[in-house]
């Protein structure tokens, strides 16, 4: 997923017309983000950044804001070491990713115990983060996703693979008592029956959510001022403009 997602911003990149020459990378594994960013400064995916005011020129935020404590303030904190049209990209879980699991770890649990416990990290959905980007103080914002499906013998094998990646459940207030014994054995045969593909394999799906800002400056695009257009919208598409008549409009809330 990691080497997925590093191939996905390289090709954003050259598409980008400009040269970086101050990259930097926020990672917790940092093989391949270091195969297509060689030159950057990679610091670790801490709740306090080690990056400098205005240092960067590109920051990319890769595949850890889904678990920082703060992200808002991890979105700020880059807006900060970016010099002025400095780009920043991240990449990260959504939160339509393990929705799969998250369903049979529900049903058997709720089954065993009549209840249920945090096992999979709550994640973001998209418009949320498009709106964070603003809130840190990005330019132009863009949000956008991508879901992959991989597919895996068993869950037990996707779980391995899960904790190999760092993704295992690690929130504060996840359940520390003993799990019923039966709990993941009764999840996978419920994974099995409802999520398997033709040759018996089980499905997951991973929601990749790409983040892209710029920090502001003057040479920016920006949007023109409401009623400061020159040319109709009619003209352009080539088509007829229909005045609406009278009473053809819907009342509004207060009746009018």
């Amino acid at each position: 997923m990691h080497e997925d997602a590093a191939a996905e911003i390289e090709e954003r990149l050259n598409e980008v017309n400009k040269v970086f020459t101050s990259p930097a990378v926020v990672a917790g594994f940092v093989g391949p983000w270091q195969a297509i960013l060689p030159d950057a400064r990679v610091v670790s995916d801490s709740d306090t950044l080690d990056l400098l005011p205005g240092a960067h020129d590109l920051i990319v935020h890769a595949m850890s804001l889904h678990w920082a404590n703060d992200p808002v303030g991890q979105l700020v904190q880059c807006r900060r070491a970016l010099k002025a049209d400095g780009l920043f990209m991240a990449v990260l879980f959504g939160g339509h990713t393990l929705t799969e699991l998250r369903a049979v770890l529900a049903e058997a649990e709720s089954r065993l115990t009549g209840g249920l416990s945090p096992r999979i990290l709550p994640m973001a959905e998209i418009r949320e983060l498009g709106s964070l980007l603003q809130r840190a103080g990005f330019a132009l914002p863009v949000a956008d996703a991508a879901k992959k499906t991989a597919t895996y013998r068993t869950a037990f094998h996707l779980l391995s693979e899960l904790r190999a990646m760092g993704e295992s459940n690690a929130l504060f207030s996840r359940n520390r008592k003993i799990p019923p014994r039966t709990l993941f054995s009764d999840a996978a045969a419920l994974y099995s029956e409802n999520f398997s593909d033709n040759e018996g394999r089980i499905r997951a799906t991973f929601e990749m959510i790409f983040l892209t800002g710029w920090a502001p400056d003057e040479s920016q695009q920006k949007p023109l001022r409401p009623g400061s257009a020159t040319v109709r919208l009619a003209d352009v598409l080539g088509s007829t403009e229909s005045p609406l008549k009278e009473g053809s409009l819907p009342p509004t809330l207060d009746g009018t």
